[in-house]
């Protein structure tokens, strides 16, 4: 695939989302095809997403409609965001459960929520390793072998959190209670877009905070 393209300001990218960062092959037969065509980058994203650099203007319905029937979605605003998770059980020695299938979940009960506001992130953890940064994300859930963990308010960036602690050993239909409440919460609390650890201080915020 091209990774030569440069994007001018008739430019744009195209942001494939992958739900746990798996990419089919006919996704990703059709991707290098259209790169090759177009002249495209392909860059692999920290969130574990696919996207096509340099895409024309006039060209960016086409390439969409190509990959649509393929079963391909496309990042937009107000869409519920992509968990991001670590590979897991059974392919690593270390994993507790698979968390493609929790992301799976999630995405079952909130993907299809409309006009979600910008901008928290959730990513899971097979184990305690946190591989998937569930520690540095706004909802983190952290696999132990004592059920659940989340924690919340967790980002990167040039100023790092770490998330803190809100629920403990908890089962997976408590952890997406949780994440509906939280949810919610963001969504009342937000005008447009803000992370939850500028909101953890809030009086109303649903759940206790560890220090």
């Amino acid at each position: 695939m091209s990774n030569t393209s440069v994007a001018t300001e008739h430019e744009r990218s195209l942001t494939i989302m992958l739900p746990a960062g798996r990419l089919p092959l006919p996704v990703m037969e059709k991707a290098r095809e259209l790169a090759q065509r177009h002249g495209l980058g392909v860059y692999l994203s920290t969130t574990q997403n696919l996207r096509l650099l340099g895409v024309k203007e006039e060209d960016l319905e086409a390439i969409k409609a190509e990959l649509a029937p393929l079963g391909a979605m496309f990042k937009g605003p107000g869409k519920f965001p992509l968990p991001k998770v670590c590979i897991g059980k059974p392919s690593c020695t270390m994993g507790i459960v698979d968390p493609a299938e929790l992301s799976a979940r999630i995405l079952a009960r909130f993907g299809e929520r409309p006009n979600v506001k910008p901008k928290f992130k959730i990513a899971i953890a097979g184990c305690t390793l946190s591989c998937s940064g569930a520690l540095l994300v706004d909802i983190g859930v952290v696999t132990t072998r004592n059920g659940f963990d989340l924690y919340v308010g967790g980002k990167g960036g040039p100023y790092p959190k770490v998330g803190r602690r809100v629920l403990r050993g908890v089962s997976e239909a408590e952890v997406l209670e949780a994440i509906g409440k939280l949810v919610d919460f963001h969504d009342a609390k937000t005008a447009n877009k803000q992370r939850l650890i500028k909101l953890l201080e809030d009086p109303e915020f649903p759940f206790a905070v560890e220090e």
